[in-house]
């Protein structure tokens, strides 16, 4: 079972509200450094050296990031403006991993430029670079789709029916190019699920890619200095779920490690993950403000965040806990629709969800909203996207993204001069 606690009162969201007004979303800077530790310490025993670029699309601001580099994470970039957000922030070189798909030759340069790994998902895509970049560059990664031969998860669905990565034969030609073209440096990589929650997905996939090392020693003589696992690795979002143990995954990658890797005496081998959601996720919340009740053919409560600020549930009909802020030992005995205020029947929080009664002015909780929460904001209706609070490990608040005003709004729009007689 999850724990769905909260590391503030609700005395002290009144508070924070007094000065940020909701809705907002706050993380906790403690148990994220936490969570990094314990992730970086299960992997401690990897003799080529672990690290997690985390996955920066799915909190991609400043602050968060830079906490997440002073505990040792390297960033998993997908377009340039996350690679302009790392630049931004210090954070160069092989520190950043670049993995995107579709990708025009401007994104591709900024990646070259400050010194990336650059993560090809397409075989094609070596002459790309070559014609646009004249050349390749030293150290090159490979997206690896293994298709029917690993099986996908509810969300990424059948790898032979995703967009990403190359299929095994691409795979060995694509390094085969590689060489003969002046590459030196090789990694490999994969990411077949998300929000996965059974930790021996994340072993059989070590065992594909150690499988995969040893083959392309062989044949080609290629050398990998690391595979990225991907990330994926999820976060029970149900208070009925379990937390993945980082360990478990860890003492099972070990094993196949052994068997595999050093067991062909290819030990000097670095393992990469690049998780954001376990990272950040459960270490978030959208805070808000109940705004109307509505008693119809069903019950409803009407929030002042939206869809806009969470996406998620309406989406993709995901749940996301809710505790009504000094109601947290009250019965949940009342079965609401929790909604918000966009021209769209899905924008809902919740539906037919048990909760303590609910009023007008109370503040509710959203959980898990650290990852993939704020950054999939929009601006549907006019809606603003709302302000992010850092709760910092000294127990301060500090806001490390401001609320977007209507001027931010209107900035792009060009206006029609208005003819008066």
């Amino acid at each position: 079972m999850s724990d769905k606690t909260l590391p503030f009162s609700k005395d002290f969201i009144e508070q924070t509200a007094q000065r940020f007004p909701t809705p907002f979303h706050i993380y906790d800077e403690q148990a994220i450094r936490e969570n990094a530790r314990s992730l970086n310490q299960a992997f401690s025993w990897v003799p080529g050296g672990y690290k997690n670029f985390y996955a920066v699309k799915a909190a991609p601001t400043p602050r968060i990031m830079q906490i997440l580099h002073e505990e040792g994470m390297g960033f998993d970039c997908s377009s340039k403006a996350e690679l302009m957000l790392c630049d931004r922030i210090g954070v160069t070189g092989e520190q950043i991993m670049f993995t995107s798909n579709d990708t025009p030759w401007d994104e591709y340069a900024e990646a070259i430029e400050l010194g990336g790994v650059v993560n090809l998902d397409d075989i094609s895509h070596i002459d790309y670079l070559r014609e646009h970049g004249g050349k390749l560059p030293d150290l090159v990664c490979f997206r690896y789709n293994p298709g029917p031969l690993k099986a996908g998860n509810a969300i990424i669905g059948k790898p032979e029916e995703a967009k990403y990565g190359l299929t095994r034969e691409q795979l060995f030609a694509a390094y085969k190019q590689a060489a003969e073209l002046g590459a030196t440096r090789f990694g490999l990589h994969t990411m077949v699920a998300s929000n996965e929650l059974n930790g021996d997905y994340f072993v059989e996939t070590a065992r594909m890619l150690f499988e995969l090392v040893v083959e392309l020693h062989t044949r080609l003589g290629i050398k990998i200095e690391f595979v990225n696992l991907g990330g994926g690795i999820g976060i029970p979002y149900r208070p009925d779920q379990e937390a993945v143990d980082y360990q478990q995954i860890s003492d099972g990658v070990r094993r196949e490690f052994r068997n595999t890797i050093a067991a062909n005496g290819l030990d000097h081998l670095k393992i990469f993950m690049e998780n954001g959601r376990c990272i950040t996720g459960p270490y978030g919340w959208l805070v808000s403000r109940v705004l109307h009740k509505k008693d119809t053919y069903k019950q409803y409560v009407g929030l002042d965040a939206n869809m806009a600020n969470l996406m998620r549930p309406g989406m993709y009909g995901a749940y996301h806990h809710i505790t009504v802020l000094g109601k947290e030992d009250a019965p949940a005995d009342h079965v609401y629709d929790v909604t918000g205020s966009l021209c769209e029947n899905n924008d809902k929080f919740a539906i037919d969800r048990e909760l303590p009664e609910v009023e007008i002015g109370d503040l509710v909780a959203i959980h898990d909203a650290g990852a993939h929460g704020h950054s999939m904001g929009f601006n549907y209706n006019g809606k603003l996207r709302s302000a992010e609070l850092l709760l910092r490990s000294d127990g301060k608040v500090e806001m490390i993204r401001r609320a977007e005003t209507y001027q931010d709004y209107f900035a792009t729009l060009d206006f029609p001069a208005v003819v008066t007689d």
